[in-house]
């Protein structure tokens, strides 16, 4: 019976982690995890996959990605009414522990928080875990009913809007526009009295700081968002300035955080393992900016400044990329005969960045004086650094040839590969 008919199907991205809701946090992660239900012959029995715990739902994966893979699922935390505590006993230390929570479902069995009847659902941890941890984990996130507090905020927000304003309440977008300099001065003093509450609140405990974090990085993707559909439903006419400043905040918002970065603490042994799906996932708008290749420093200074607080190493960072080749991920790890490694889409092609060297010192300057490094990465978009690897790769390929003198290294279009030798005076 496929799972799809008894639990909702969970949306994947790319590297093969889940996509999740605004507000969604990832708390625990186990693997080698089965689910079934034990009084339901029909339901699905679901072996052997990766079990994400967040505070919204129960998410279990296939470790494998072939057709044959049974579908991601997820239950909601929502349709959970009981969560029945871990049994103790002698014959419990030796067998394979075992979690079981109750679940709404509707008349034809599938899980449902407006289900009329409920089932119980069994968690076979067969993998190395802890499942009293994980089980107060679990009986944490029931409690908080943080998926509540979304819906309430945006039915909130839905009832506003349609209302229409209302003095001396709700966010600016609930007021009375008003134009010219006093709607200008107006919108700048409620944002500097909106930043100062914001920081007075988040720094009265460390947690309260990370709350308010969590809240910025929602309101900076809806505000992306936004900026996405206004330069998408723009009229041709725009002023350029105008285009240019939407795309410098939509890079500025692009970096503000990960809602849900991978930590030790919630991954455990699959620390490594999630760090690299969720890293293939993060350099994707990058390396589209950066033209398919970036260099490994900057993703490690990127990817740090948007994790906030949950600091990587650099050896974690390389870990994570080695894992790419084992995974079915659309970038990889790069390293240059110097010992240089980049991050690149392996869709990524040097034949592409061959043709436009070759067009660059065939240009009438470049074959009088050749071109160095700062050139070819003005042409190529790229840091200098990249672009000497590109030339000396070049090189190597036969379509240049350098000169070292006290200015540095100077490149000109290779002649000698076209030089007959049985007439080479000619």
């Amino acid at each position: 019976m496929a799972a799809g008919n008894y639990l909702p199907t969970a949306e994947l991205t790319a590297s093969g982690r889940p996509v999740l809701y605004p507000g969604e946090i990832e708390s625990s992660l186990l693997s080698s995890v089965d689910l079934l239900s034990e009084e339901n012959p029909n339901f699905p029995h679901l072996k052997s996959g990766l079990l994400i715990l967040t505070n919204h739902r129960l998410l279990w994966l296939p470790n494998s990605t072939p057709a044959s893979s049974p579908t991601p699922v997820h239950i909601p935390l929502s349709a959970v009414s009981h969560i029945f505590s871990l049994k103790k006993s002698i014959k419990s230390v030796f067998s394979t522990p075992r979690i079981r929570f109750q679940v709404s479902v509707t008349s034809e069995g599938r899980v449902d928080e407006k289900g009329l009847r409920s089932i119980v659902i069994t968690l076979v941890l067969r993998g190395k875990s802890d499942p009293e941890a994980f089980l107060g984990k679990f009986w944490e996130a029931l409690k908080v009913r943080a998926w509540e507090e979304i819906k309430v905020g945006a039915s909130g927000a839905e009832a506003g809007s349609s209302s229409g304003p209302r003095s001396g309440e709700g966010s600016l977008a609930l007021r009375v526009p008003v134009v010219g300099v006093a709607g200008i001065l107006r919108k700048e003093q409620e944002m500097w009295e909106s930043t100062d509450k914001s920081l007075q609140d988040a720094f009265q405990d460390l947690n309260a700081l990370m709350s308010k974090a969590k809240e910025m990085v929602m309101l900076a993707e809806k505000m992306r968002l936004k900026l996405l559909a206004g330069s998408n439903n723009q009229a041709t006419g725009a002023a350029e300035d105008e285009l240019g400043t939407k795309e410098e905040m939509q890079d500025w918002l692009l970096s503000v955080g990960i809602a849900s970065p991978v930590t030790k603490e919630s991954a455990g042994a699959l620390y490594h393992q999630q760090l690299s799906r969720q890293l293939a996932d993060f350099v994707r708008i990058p390396l589209e900016r950066a033209g398919g290749t970036i260099n490994l420093i900057d993703v490690y200074c990127l990817f740090n400044r948007a994790r906030g607080t949950e600091l990587i190493s650099p050896d974690d960072l390389l870990q994570a990329c080695s894992l790419w080749e084992k995974f079915d991920v659309p970038v990889m790890l790069r390293k240059f005969d110097s010992g240089v490694m980049v991050i690149q889409n392996k869709a990524h092609s040097d034949d592409e960045v061959f043709a436009r060297i070759r067009s660059l010192v065939t240009k009438p300057d470049a074959l009088q004086s050749g071109v160095s490094a700062s050139d070819a990465a003005m042409t190529l978009g790229v840091a200098p650094a990249m672009a000497k690897e590109y030339l000396l790769t070049a090189e190597g390929k036969g379509l240049l040839c350098r000169d070292i003198s006290p200015d540095g290294f100077r490149f000109y279009i290779n002649l000698f590969q076209d030089i007959n030798s049985d007439d080479v005076y000619l």
